[in-house]
């Protein structure tokens, strides 16, 4: 059972959510700065999102693995380009230019789809690292080499976490 003072202060919220714009947008609290648990999965997002708007340019917040995950995608040709920026603070961003069929306007990437998540983390050996629409896709895999395909992964010898398939 709350006490007293908890249920003033989420009065005093409630109140002032009916009062404030946000109460016609949907929006119970303003959110700054949202703590993210799984930055793949909002990299991938972000991507994702982008190419349903059909977005030329998609920018990211960066990291050793973004970095790493956006050089596997351009290697293997699912972006045009990409470009690391640094930011006031020392996280920097990542630009991605995305890759669009000229003539039909369809992207390059059809699927991103995350598999190893924090809550469930997936790792295969090089034996039974999966094969993505019959050879045609890629997963990108962690290995002790780094950032990897599961086609370079097999010629290495090495498994890893599946971090993402990618068609």
């Amino acid at each position: 059972m709350p006490d007293r003072n908890q249920v003033t202060v989420w009065r005093t919220k409630f109140v002032n959510y009916l009062c404030s714009p946000f109460h016609k947008t949907g929006l119970l609290f303003k959110v700054e700065n949202m703590k993210i648990t799984d930055p793949i999965a909002d990299y991938l997002t972000r991507v994702r999102n982008a190419i349903k708007a059909r977005h030329r340019v998609v920018e990211v917040p960066a990291s050793n693995l973004k970095k790493e995950v956006t050089k596997v995608l351009f290697d293997k040709g699912y972006i045009l380009n990409y470009k690391f920026e640094d930011t006031e603070n020392k996280q920097g961003n990542i630009k991605i230019a995305l890759k669009y069929n000229p003539e039909t306007k369809e992207s390059a990437i059809t699927k991103l789809h995350r598999v190893s998540t924090p809550g469930l983390r997936q790792y295969k050996p090089a034996s039974e690292l999966p094969k993505v629409l019959n050879g045609l896709g890629i997963a990108i895999l962690s290995t002790s080499k780094g950032v990897i395909t599961d086609k370079e992964a097999k010629a290495l010898n090495v498994g890893g976490e599946v971090l993402c398939y990618v068609y």
